[in-house]
């Protein structure tokens, strides 16, 4: 579903992300992990389309993402940093709206997606809060209601648990769990139990540079605690 070659991104003097390759493949969750700066978010705007790549390739479902840039959009589902959404809209409106922007163009069909999505992200106790005055995870989960919208094969998610509590991080993460089966899933986290909780391969990047890409368990075993927390300082100090 997704193939990245040799992804570069330099701004000016600056090497954000440098040579990074890798795939996902349909039923994949993968933690896409490194410390600030390491090039993840980077990675992951060239990938849905939000950055253009100074050299590399990057296609999804077939369909590469300079080329072809709305096609790959249609097939991503983006959760950037920060969950950005028009603030001065209620929940419910602000969905109606993402839903109709992905297709949902007949009436019924659209208010029958939203009421799913809301049930989906339990967001119907809000439905009707303008989503300025929501708690900051309460915002993340529209942030993720709106990625999830048009039910798409790909779901590329920068720190989708971000200031959720701890039932919150739970039910996002059993609600990814739930969907990983028909799609490929990105997410880059700093939270290592997400990666233990949900997670089947994991990329370490640093630098710009892709240091490991394998299973949580493999990466576990190149410690001596079998903790993945000291693998990651390990490697990334």
């Amino acid at each position: 579903m997704v193939e990245v070659k040799n992804l570069v991104k330099h701004y000016g003097s600056i090497r954000a992300v440098e040579g990074v390759s890798f795939s996902v493949k349909r039923g994949d969750i993968l933690g896409f992990l490194g410390p600030n700066g390491a090039g993840k978010s980077t990675t992951m705007k060239m990938l849905t389309g939000y950055v253009t790549p100074t050299a590399g390739t990057a296609t999804v479902d077939g369909f590469d993402v300079r080329e072809s840039p709305l096609e790959v959009k249609r097939r991503i589902g983006y959760l950037p940093e920060s969950a950005p959404s028009y603030h001065e809209m209620t929940v419910a409106e602000f969905l109606g709206f993402i839903a109709e922007v992905r297709g949902y163009s007949a009436q019924d069909v659209r208010s029958a997606r939203v009421e799913e999505v809301l049930r989906l992200c339990q967001l119907g106790e809000v439905r009707h809060q303008v989503i300025e005055t929501l708690s900051k995870g309460y915002k993340q989960r529209v942030g993720f209601a709106q990625a999830v919208m048009h039910d798409p094969p790909v779901l590329v998610l920068d720190e989708p648990t971000d200031g959720l509590d701890p039932n919150q991080k739970h039910e996002v993460r059993r609600i990814i769990a739930g969907m990983a089966q028909k799609k490929a899933i990105i997410l880059s986290t700093h939270i290592l139990e997400e990666v233990d909780a949900i997670c089947n391969r994991v990329i370490i990047i640093a630098r710009g540079r892709v240091l490991v890409d394998e299973t949580p368990d493999k990466l576990r075993a190149r410690g001596d605690t079998g903790r993945l927390d000291d693998v990651f300082r390990k490697l990334t100090r």
